[in-house]
């Protein structure tokens, strides 16, 4: 917002530089062409970038030493590593007591050695935001009857974002039940943390997107009603008003039940999903950006002061959306995610103008 308060404060500034003592800003050329002119108008914002990978990394560090404490035999069993030849007189003894229903207590289970959940990337996931239309409003100073510069604005419209793919927290561990006397265990599975997918969208955004533009009008004031232009100028890109979708901030919460359940020695809650001691809080974040904006359009003079105006232009924007899991009772992160957004939109706008 400081950003646009800034550009307002110096477009007021215009008028003041334009009648200074320099022929190129003179109107004594008898164009007569009016220096201010204002349109609204629909603005329809469509998206055109492609869903990029989640990144995810967590509080747990590679080989993460964790008591397993008390588990149930078949989870022991649902995860062992089929890539790993087995400890027959280990996993003979789990199946064992798997088979009566049975659990292995705190005091057999031993330790385990976490791997996998420190960093990883998750192809073919991603969010994407959704096409949206706005009132949009338009305003230009002309320097000249062809030069002007232009200011985008608009309502600042809610976006959906919608979520693609499944992510997965690919779990590995090496157990060493009754402290690895007759061998360890290793274990290994891709635990499913939530599908960014699972509803119509995965979260939402209030977007503001001041943008401002150099233009160049060809033909020339009260000769040519239909006169085409080009231009090019920046876009600034700030989101606020962020929700997450409910099913996805659940299977957040669960995901940071999982690794504190580590960090609290206790690895076999983790791997049956069990609530932990800590307190979750979910954040979701969006940075700022700047893209470059470029512009196609024409305006079709009725009369002296109204006129129609379409535009057509393209802004290369990408910004980045964070998630972070948070223990409340701690204040430690305990899950953090980071995913560019690639937006790249294309803005059509249609609309009606007053020249002053």
């Amino acid at each position: 917002m400081k950003t646009m308060l800034a550009c307002m404060a110096g477009l007021a500034t215009l008028p003041m530089v334009a009648h200074a003592d320099s022929p190129y800003f003179s109107l004594q050329d008898g164009d007569g062409f009016k220096r201010f002119s204002v349109s609204v108008g629909a603005l329809h914002v469509m998206p055109q970038g492609k869903a990029q990978p989640v990144r995810v990394n967590t509080a747990i560090n590679e080989g993460y030493q964790s008591k397993v404490g008390d588990i149930q035999a078949q989870t022991v069993i649902d995860n062992l590593d089929p890539d790993r030849k087995p400890n027959r007189v280990v996993e003979g003894l789990v199946r064992l007591i798997g088979a009566f229903g049975g659990k292995v207590s705190s005091g057999l289970s031993g330790d385990s050695y976490v791997y996998g959940l420190s960093e990883w990337d998750n192809p073919g996931t991603g969010l994407e935001a959704d096409d949206v239309t706005t009132l949009g409003i338009m305003s230009n100073y002309y320097f000249t009857d062809n030069i002007s510069f232009e200011m985008k604005a608009g309502i600042p419209p809610k976006v959906d974002i919608k979520g693609k793919g499944t992510i997965y927290a690919p779990f590995a561990a090496v157990a060493t039940p009754l402290g690895g006397i007759a061998g360890n265990l290793n274990l290994a599975n891709d635990i499913r943390i939530t599908d960014l997918a699972q509803s119509s969208k995965a979260a939402e955004a209030r977007a503001w997107t001041p943008a401002f533009e150099f233009q160049y009008h060809f033909g020339k004031t009260g000769v040519n009603k239909f006169r085409p232009y080009v231009g090019v100028g920046l876009m600034y890109a700030y989101f606020n008003e962020l929700e997450m979708d409910k099913g996805i901030e659940s299977d957040l919460v669960a995901a940071g039940h999982m690794i504190q359940n580590i960090i609290n020695q206790n690895a076999g809650a983790s791997l049956e999903m069990k609530d932990s001691t800590g307190r979750m809080k979910v954040d979701l974040e969006a940075t700022d950006a700047f893209a470059p904006v470029a512009t196609v359009g024409f305006t079709y003079d009725f009369n002296e002061k109204w006129f129609a105006v379409g535009s057509v232009s393209y802004a290369h924007l990408k910004n980045e959306s964070k998630i972070t899991v948070i223990n409340e009772n701690t204040g430690q992160p305990l899950i953090s995610s980071k995913a560019d957004v690639e937006i790249n939109p294309i803005l059509a706008y249609a609309g009606f103008g007053m020249r002053f």
